[in-house]
């Protein structure tokens, strides 16, 4: 076989799926595949017998899970253009909107083809180190409404929030996150359906404490009745796979240098 290509092995990707599923059926939450950290809809229909759908970043990735993956499909983007919102509506389960501006223009085709709208807030809570430039919550980030900006006016369009703050992070940076999100949003949780709790958790790490993710999960369902999702991209995928390439040429400078056929 030509290379280079990307090689899954198939056992390693169910291994990860797995332990997807436990938290699933453990918590009665549902799991999206991020498709922006992974497209590869060859595997599709294996994740589609663990997963409950995917998400997706604009109006491409929602054409690709609607086609290649059955399930839910939930669609958020920090804008959309207006000439792409009766597709996204007729796609998807779930259009969440990144400003009240935008979530009044849109929500209401939304709406009226009997889809569900969300807004993604920022509870200006930040956990990460040493991506200050990838940060949700850094200063002056566009991703989310933080509080000073959420016009509760909105809710009667919405049936729930979205908040993506994590980058490959363990359980106890969630737990910091949605103390965040409760001081900040949680007066505005009463009516509504669901709760999104993004991605960036990396729960098929060797050394990821699931039950604190379990923990985080029961709590937020059963205070505020609402159903609660999860929308791991990396984790799904997590050391399931290989690059394979060829070594076309050995140069030595100081020590041996392999030249590939492929780069980063």
């Amino acid at each position: 076989m030509n290379t280079p290509y990307y090689l899954i092995d198939e056992a390693a990707l169910r291994r990860n799926l797995e332990i997807l599923r436990g938290v699933r059926e453990r918590t009665g939450c549902k799991i999206l595949l991020a498709q922006k950290a992974f497209s590869m809809f060859a595997v599709y229909p294996i994740i589609a017998e663990y997963l409950d759908g995917a998400t997706a970043s604009g109006l491409f990735e929602a054409r690709l899970a609607a086609e290649e993956l059955r399930g839910e499909n939930h669609v958020f983007s920090a804008a959309y253009r207006a000439e792409d919102i009766p597709e996204l509506a007729r796609l998807c389960d779930h259009v969440v909107f990144n400003s009240c501006a935008q979530l009044r223009a849109y929500a209401p085709q939304v709406l009226a083809a009997g889809k569900q709208a969300g807004l993604r807030i920022n509870p200006e809570c930040s956990t990460q180190e040493g991506h200050a430039i990838y940060d949700p919550c850094g200063e002056k980030s566009r991703l989310g409404v933080t509080r000073a900006q959420f016009d509760p006016e909105v809710l009667p369009l919405l049936s729930g929030l979205h908040f993506h703050t994590l980058c490959e992070q363990n359980s106890d940076d969630l737990v910091r996150t949605v103390a965040a999100f409760e001081q900040n949003f949680g007066q505005y949780m009463d009516g509504l359906k669901w709760i999104n709790l993004g991605g960036g958790h990396h729960i098929t790490r060797a050394d990821y404490d699931v039950e604190t993710l379990v923990h985080c999960i029961d709590y937020l369902q059963k205070k505020y009745k609402v159903q609660v999702y999860l929308e791991p991209g990396e984790a799904v995928v997590l050391n399931a796979g290989y690059l394979v390439a060829t070594v076309l040429e050995v140069m030595h400078n100081h020590k041996d240098i392999a030249i590939l056929d492929t780069s980063a």
